[in-house]
């Protein structure tokens, strides 16, 4: 028995963060098994930057709706490998935009094969669940609307 799924929605946060957890390691394994030097988080800038040719951090933290440290985080680990170079901004010095390295675009081609075969993985994995997705959009939207924490203080003065 599992106890996260035995206690219901008292254990709905700890189930999506495990199951998000199990996600990221097992695509961390797989892309170790497969040779390849990226990290799973990476393949969203890798994406947004190929899309986009250049952006800030900011850019690229409000398009991904993540944190500014955790974009800063992500890219500096993708300098480290190479994967992305910075240049100032032609207009304002001050902010530097990213752009996808000489290495990264060569790369690319084959890290979508891979892509492919992980969103084939996922198609899979919600096979039977039709409307996941959609879920998922609207737990996110209200949620934005007004996070958890707004919501649990409203319902605990009740």
């Amino acid at each position: 028995m599992d106890f996260l799924v035995e206690i219901g929605l008292a254990g709905l946060n700890s189930r999506i963060k495990r199951l998000s957890d199990d996600l990221l390691y097992s695509t961390r394994e797989y892309y170790k098994n497969a040779g390849l030097d990226i990290e799973p988080n990476w393949h969203l800038i890798f994406l947004i930057l190929e899309k986009n040719k250049s952006l800030t951090i900011t850019d690229i933290s409000q398009e991904l709706r993540l944190s500014h440290p955790a974009c800063i985080k992500i890219i500096n680990k993708m300098k480290k490998k190479k994967y992305i170079v910075t240049r100032a901004d032609k207009n304002d010095s001050r902010k530097q935009l990213l752009e996808l390295s000489t290495k990264a675009k060569e790369k690319l081609p084959e890290f979508h094969k891979h892509w492919e075969a992980c969103i084939k993985t996922s198609e899979q994995l919600i096979e039977n669940s039709p409307s996941f997705l959609k879920d998922l959009s609207e737990l996110e939207q209200l949620i934005s609307e007004k996070n958890y924490n707004q919501r649990t203080l409203e319902n605990f003065k009740k």
